[in-house]
Formats: structure tokens, sequence, C-alpha cells
């Protein structure tokens, strides 16, 4: 089962996220995309991190997700994806025109493909003002790319709002 939870900053989509793993009675693989640049940034992880159960497998990727997902995807095994915006501006940050579509792509083309039960959890940034830097509406952009393809190829596909999810796309919770 592909599942896609998407929100805003301090949404509850984490959160919400963790406790379907941990309901869903699998071995929980954790893929964190996040990369500790600032104090704010390390802050953030050690947040996360606190409240995550000790037997969850930690697996810490911030570019090349597919190739993990592949490596850890199970029958027996859920995989926690946390978070492909921040993965997306990971890839942004080293783009040279092919880097982000050849990752992209990938990730389309085998994300449905896989065993087990998946989560992916993104920020929606498409709620707000346009950006003025040429940089932030390539993200926005990229980003409601992203979450449109994965969308269609999910199973459920829910929005967090104060830590309220809706659900858009598939059985409720």
């Amino acid at each position: 089962m592909l599942e896609l939870i998407l929100g805003g900053a301090r949404s509850g989509k984490s959160r919400l996220a963790e406790r379907l793993a941990l309901e869903s009675g699998l071995a929980v693989s954790y893929i964190a995309t996040a990369q500790p640049g600032d104090g704010e940034m390390a802050a953030r992880i050690a947040h996360h991190r606190a409240r995550r159960p000790a037997d969850w497998e930690l697996v810490e990727e911030p570019l090349q997700l597919m190739a993990v997902l592949r490596d850890r995807a199970a029958e027996n095994r859920c995989l926690l994806v946390d978070c492909l915006t921040l993965w997306l501006t990971n890839l942004l940050w080293i783009d040279d025109g092919m880097h982000l579509a050849g990752q992209r792509d990938a990730l389309l083309d085998g994300i449905a493909t896989l065993p087990g039960r998946i989560i992916l959890v993104g920020n929606e940034t498409g709620l707000g003002v346009v950006p003025l830097g040429e940089l932030t509406r390539r993200y926005v952009d990229e980003a409601g790319w992203l979450h449109q393809a994965l969308a269609e190829r999910a199973q459920r596909v829910a929005f967090c709002v104060a830590g309220l999810p809706m659900i858009l796309k598939g059985e409720a919770l």
C-alpha cells in the first residue's frame, strides 16, 4: 500500500505517518532525508528522533531515495519517508539539470511496484503566495508536480491541518 501524507509546517503530518507506521504492526524503516545544516534543523531532527520507537530502523539518505526504497521494501515491512520536500530541496541544491529529473523519474517509475507498505510525507507548499525568487518558484512547482504524480499512484492521500487528517483519496483512517 502506498500512502501520501501532505500538510504545512507543524500540521501533524509526521505524527500521523508515525502513528500509521506503528499501527501497521510491521517492522518499520524510517527513511530520513533531512541534513542537519544548522542548529535549528538539528533541533527539528532531534525532536523527530525522540518520539520514534527505538526498534525502528533509521536510514538517512538525502539524495538516492528510490535506491533505499528498493533495497528496504518487503511484504512484511513499512517504509516511512520523511520528507519528500526536503529530498527535493537537497536535489535542487545540487541540480545540474539532469540529477533531479533522474531521481524523480526513478521514484515515480518504481514506487508503485514495491512490496509492503510505504508512507510518504511531504510539505504542501502551493497554498501560499508565489515566491519571488526563481529557485523558490521552481521548488514550489517541482513539489506540486511531484505530489500530484505520487497522489495518482497512492491508494490513500491525506492532508493534515492542525493535527487533523482529511482524507483526499482512499479509505478513512
